[in-house]
């Protein structure tokens, strides 16, 4: 077909499939910034934590700084409110509201969706490191250890956690995802290492809680920022099952509708 000079044909078609995972996480992003409950989740929550158990002594963290102890367990708190708790609950009612099946039906792949997510999530992420570690560093933290491993332990916890929390929000009805996500949420900052160590509860305690997520994502950030440990290997490897576990049964098992 021709057209005159100074007309435009149209070109009827898919933006590339980067431009469209791009804006699908910048939309992502938005969304999770501008909600109160989430924000209350991921940011209040966390920085009230480090401050208060910081500046009060009521549970015994050892010898040393209490923040020295803490800033690392509420750190994988943080992950674990963004990437688990936070995105079951908004994608379990994303998907009662059949927002996942409409998205699933536009040219975005599933797996393109599900990448914007993640993106979206890692970006709230690196929010919220910023704001506690600067938090941390006026309470007094003096981390240690090696940048490479904090990150490859925060990016296996964010993957184990996204898996978990994509898995309860595909399977289960949207109530019911937020009721079991904020209970896990509270079950786990009480007994997966963030506030009360794990040596409180037992050997054979410590042992079962030590398989848990948050446990080994939290141990093994205080190995290396308090104690100046090289790489957590065994705890790596706990979030790596994990991980690897969680996302294989939520692609499996996830329901678009």
């Amino acid at each position: 077909m021709t057209t005159a000079p100074g007309t435009y044909a149209p070109r009827p078609g898919a933006a590339p499939l980067p431009r469209m995972i791009a804006a699908q996480a910048a939309l992502e992003t938005r969304m999770l910034l501008r909600n109160g409950e989430q924000l209350l989740l991921t940011v209040v929550i966390p920085t009230l934590l480090l401050v208060l158990f910081s500046s009060v002594d009521i549970v015994d963290t050892g010898s040393g700084e209490a923040v020295d102890f803490l800033a690392p367990g509420i750190l994988a708190l943080a992950v674990m409110s963004t990437a688990f708790t936070g995105q079951a609950i908004a994608t379990g009612f994303e998907r009662r509201y059949g927002v996942l099946k409409r998205l699933a039906s536009s040219p975005l792949p599933r797996w393109g969706l599900m990448a914007a997510k993640t993106a979206a999530v890692l970006v709230t992420e690196v929010l919220q490191v910023i704001l506690l570690t600067a938090i941390a560093f006026a309470l007094g933290w003096s981390p240690h250890g090696n940048p490479a491993a904090v990150l490859l332990l925060l990016i296996l916890g964010t993957a184990a956690f996204s898996g978990l929390g994509l898995l309860m929000a595909g399977t289960l009805k949207a109530e019911a995802t937020l009721a079991a996500a904020n209970l896990v949420f509270l079950l786990l900052l009480v007994g997966g290492g963030v506030i009360v160590p794990l040596e409180k509860f037992g050997s054979a305690g410590q042992h079962v809680l030590g398989l848990l997520p948050i446990s080994a994502l939290s141990d093994g950030l205080r190995d290396v920022l308090q104690h100046g440990a090289g790489m957590p290997w065994g705890d790596l490897a706990i979030l790596a099952v994990w991980a690897v576990v969680g996302l294989a049964a939520a692609g499996k098992f996830f329901r678009w509708e």
